[in-house]
């Protein structure tokens, strides 16, 4: 058993209780046919569920030691929740897996096999998404553009079932960030990236954890945490407002001292022109106002995620020995 890679198994869930046995089952019957070549574990990442999700997982460790859960004491969001995962991987390589088995487990042999090829980041690229085709066309659109604008190298269509290698688990427990977004931080951490087209699989229990707007904050958190374009943009806008200003005000003296020229009354011209200028100061206000917050969390240096309950998680694993003051845990009885 030594000589077999360990290979770790993320699953991040939050409200899954009709979900847990099934992804359980679905990894260790991969794993069987795998058998002679890796072992595993499985870590439980639970995001303070509301539901029986914990109790479930409580009744999987019980059945098999190779089963790992952590519960934070608050629901810390998807990214902080898979980055402590990650953090908490013991094996040579660590697979993200959704709970709700949309993205299928059977291609965990077909990541390996890039990976023993000597990818360090291997990801599934959705080809198709049971979703509204107004949806599936924002997401493919918001993908390009911020591949387009990222100083990171993103890939299209790309979502979160991957593999990561453990050079760069190892980065991920060295770096901090108090706001992260795990997708980019995988991207520009890898060296060579392999990417698999897939179909995603319907989900069969509950409903989505990601709303439309939950959906929007994750496209924000994505373009701030990767791309300094939106503050280059309000400084461009700028620029080109106070010139067209300048312009304007420079034509309407020229016309009044050397031509005489009597302007109409402009009341709504003006109105206008005030309204728009205020509302172009609030939008880049509000855009400063979210790179400022991003410094001002990570200024603070304060824990990632806060482990409430842990089920075979031992001191030597809380997330790396040397991250203990990151991840604080009280170990489950």
């Amino acid at each position: 058993m030594k000589d077999k890679a360990l290979i770790s198994i993320i699953i991040p869930v939050f409200n899954e209780e009709n979900n847990v046995w099934l992804a359980y089952k679905a990894v260790t019957e991969v794993f069987e046919t795998l058998k002679d070549q890796y072992q595993y574990e499985i870590i439980f990442t639970d995001n303070h569920s509301t539901d029986n999700t914990f109790v479930e997982l409580q009744k999987v460790t019980v059945q098999d030691e190779r089963v790992r859960v952590v519960r934070y004491n608050r629901n810390y969001g998807f990214n902080k929740s898979l980055l402590t995962g990650y953090r908490l991987a013991r094996g040579a390589c660590a697979i993200q897996l959704d709970c709700d088995l949309q993205d299928p487990p059977s291609l965990f042999p077909e990541f390996l096999r890039h990976w023993e090829e000597g990818c360090d980041v291997v990801v599934g690229i959705r080809k198709k998404r049971e979703e509204g085709v107004i949806l599936q066309n924002m997401r493919k659109a918001f993908y390009r553009f911020l591949n387009r604008i990222s100083e990171d190298n993103l890939i299209v269509d790309a979502g979160d079932f991957r593999l990561v290698d453990r050079s760069i688990l190892n980065q991920l427990c060295d770096l901090y960030d108090a706001n992260p977004y795990v997708r980019g931080l995988v991207s520009s951490l890898a060296t060579n990236i392999a990417g698999i087209p897939y179909e995603r699989d319907v989900r069969l229990h509950d409903q989505s954890k990601f709303p439309f707007f939950k959906l929007v904050g994750l496209a924000v958190s994505g373009i701030i945490n990767h791309s300094t374009l939106p503050l280059r943009l309000a400084s461009i806008t700028g620029f080109i407002t106070a010139f067209i200003t300048f312009f304007m005000a420079g034509g309407y003296l020229i016309g009044r001292l050397f031509f005489e020229l009597d302007w109409p009354a402009g009341f709504a011209t003006q109105i206008i022109l005030i309204l728009f200028g205020i509302s172009l100061n609030a939008i880049f206000l509000g855009i400063i106002g979210e790179y400022l917050r991003k410094i001002y969390q990570q200024s603070h240096q304060r824990p990632i995620t806060i482990i409430e309950k842990s089920i075979n998680i031992t001191s030597d694993t809380k997330g790396g020995a040397q991250y203990n003051d990151k991840i604080k845990n009280k170990t489950a009885a």
